[in-house]
């Protein structure tokens, strides 16, 4: 907790100082691979997101190792074997808000996340559909479901459990974003 609030904090630095932010420690994130033979599916609630309204900029991170498997040896080889965590501890989805978003009226808006894609050391870029919702007081709820594809970020799955792992995962995230103050 701590180390998510230290990233908040220096990721503030790199907003305006006059700026309308909007900050979430409590990111839901949920990812599913459906295969024939297993389904395998994980989630956490503690990713960190940050949201300038001012120019639209926004970054969201997870670290990995707290995504939670039902079963335990799934979450093992996730952290050790894929994602190789303890060399990659962190994903960062970084870039712009685009759409018109009025964060002064309540209503739900269409919009596209535009930006860079981190997972596994790997950097790609990134569109992706959401839906901000704004509330009568300022609460800030964005949510967009997208798929990743393993490959896509160098993610080696063996040839021996291909079979297990889907090629592309769905992923669903729900950030709830409140004044920083």
């Amino acid at each position: 907790m701590k180390k998510s609030l230290t990233l908040a904090v220096a990721l503030l630095a790199v907003f305006s100082a006059s700026a309308q932010k909007l900050v979430s420690r409590e990111t839901y994130v949920h990812f599913f691979s459906e295969t024939p033979i297993e389904d395998i599916e994980a989630h956490l609630n503690d990713g960190v997101g940050l949201l300038n309204t001012e120019n639209n900029e926004f970054v969201f991170q997870v670290t990995i190792q707290s995504f939670t498997f039902e079963k335990a040896l799934m979450q093992e080889h996730f952290n050790e074997n894929y994602m190789e965590s303890s060399k990659y501890p962190k994903a960062i989805f970084k870039g712009k808000v685009l759409g018109d978003v009025s964060y002064a009226k309540p209503g739900s808006y269409s919009v596209t996340l535009d930006g860079e894609m981190t997972i596994h050391g790997k950097a790609n870029k990134a569109k992706v559909p959401a839906v901000i919702q704004v509330s009568k007081d300022g609460l800030v709820v964005l949510e967009s479901t997208f798929i990743v594809k393993p490959t896509d970020y160098d993610i080696e799955i063996p040839s021996m459990v291909v079979t297990k792992i889907a090629k592309e995962l769905e992923v669903k995230v729900k950030s709830t974003l409140r004044a920083l103050r």
